[in-house]
């Protein structure tokens, strides 16, 4: 079984420390041990009675703590972890680590590790935008410290611009991004995602049922393996995903030109969008008039897009998508040949619509590979993982 991935949390003091509640909730959901370490600062915005309990670990807040069986949790608490994370960081904590300043334990947690460090900046848009703030953050990205952030917005002094510290889900996303291994560093991958809409009149549209969560998630898991990634998107709720190149393409047609635009010098094409195979011929100008006799529909055959890209000189690896209702693995085979795909995924509509999981299968040359069912963004990790294997 695989070990959970584990981080230290530093909290130093600023009003986002409330903000570090939510992170840790969120980290523990996500099976990622959670230490949190505070500075006596941090203890007066939130209680490590709070964070003990989310954690479910105790809280360190001071240097001479006598649990720690050899009297040095600056060097024991680092050592089980996959990194450090301070969040919410400030200013002075900041400067602290560009001179290599150990007066605490979290600074001297920091000094002494042998992991990854990261933080997540928090403060006052004047003293981010200070000059003194501005050649720290350069010196740490020198030393190989990660930096999360800041983001801009209202500020708790009442004032708006570059400071705020990252939300919690934003920095969950970056940390999983930074705890998985970088197996696809290097490579430029394109990804299609959603439903497309065909439109009939301004109001209606011809359309296929997808959340486009599956496709958000394996451009979610290329760019945690270190991908270059453009995710071409359809029509969906879903919010853009950091660090990827997002273009938005609604119809069969625009999908279709957005991706010859962008598939040169791709070294992956994944096709996930549930692109509609028809379309009206043409749409009307205005709403068509509901009446008491039927309606009928011109349709024209969209382009295969997935075909189109296998098919091209060069053409990067290509996986296809194919959901079936019945005889799975069967249809699913024959889109793979038909289409010369070397790998399709393929899974049940009642497997995956509607649902934050999936059951898929692997098919390729070799044969199936059924995947656990689990999690769309496992799923993607265990599809990239395959994918890689085949590259090489």
């Amino acid at each position: 079984m695989q070990k959970n991935k584990s981080i230290v949390l530093g909290i130093t003091g600023g009003i986002a420390a409330y903000k570090a509640a939510e992170l840790v909730r969120l980290l523990v959901k996500n099976n990622i041990d959670v230490q949190v370490v505070m500075t006596e600062a941090a203890c007066q915005f939130i209680t490590p009675v709070t964070l003990q309990a989310l954690s479910g670990k105790p809280v360190y807040t001071g240097m001479w703590d006598a649990s720690v069986p050899n009297g040095m949790p600056h060097i024991e608490l680092s050592r089980a972890a996959d990194a450090i994370l301070i969040a919410p960081a400030s200013a002075d904590f900041i400067a602290k680590l560009v001179h290599g300043r150990a007066d605490d334990l979290l600074s001297t947690l920091c000094l002494a590790r042998d992991c990854p460090l990261l933080i997540a900046p928090a403060m006052n848009k004047q003293m981010w935008e200070n000059p003194a703030t501005q050649r720290n953050i350069v010196l740490l990205k020198t030393d190989a410290v990660a930096v999360l952030g800041p983001a801009s917005g209202d500020q708790a002094c009442g004032e708006t611009g570059l400071g705020r510290m990252l939300e919690a889900e934003e920095l969950l996303y970056l940390i999983n991004a930074h705890l998985q291994p970088k197996l696809l560093k290097g490579k430029k991958i394109l990804i299609t995602a959603g439903a497309t809409l065909e439109m009939i009149d301004p109001v209606r549209a011809v359309t296929n049922i997808s959340s486009g969560k599956m496709g958000y998630a394996i451009a979610q898991a290329a760019f945690e393996m270190g991908a270059d990634v453009t995710l071409v998107s359809g029509a969906t709720a879903l919010v853009p995903p950091m660090g990827i190149h997002t273009i938005s393409a609604t119809s069969a047609d625009a999908m279709y030109q957005t991706v010859m635009q962008h598939v040169c010098g791709q070294d992956i094409f994944i096709g996930v969008a549930a692109v509609a195979d028809y379309s009206p011929i043409a749409m009307q100008a205005h709403k068509i008039k509901k009446s008491e006799s039927s309606l009928t529909l011109e349709l024209k055959r969209n382009k295969d897009i997935l075909a189109e890209v296998a098919s091209l000189p060069n053409a990067p690896f290509c996986v296809g998508f194919a959901a079936e209702t019945e005889n799975l693995l069967t249809y699913a085979e024959v889109k793979r040949n038909a289409k010369k795909l070397p790998l399709i995924v393929a899974n049940l509509v009642s497997d995956a619509m509607r649902s934050e999981e999936n059951t898929v299968t692997l098919l390729d040359k070799n044969g199936a590979h059924p995947l656990p069912r689990t999690s769309k963004i496992e799923v993607a990790r265990l599809l990239l993982k395959h994918v890689n294997n085949l590259l090489k």
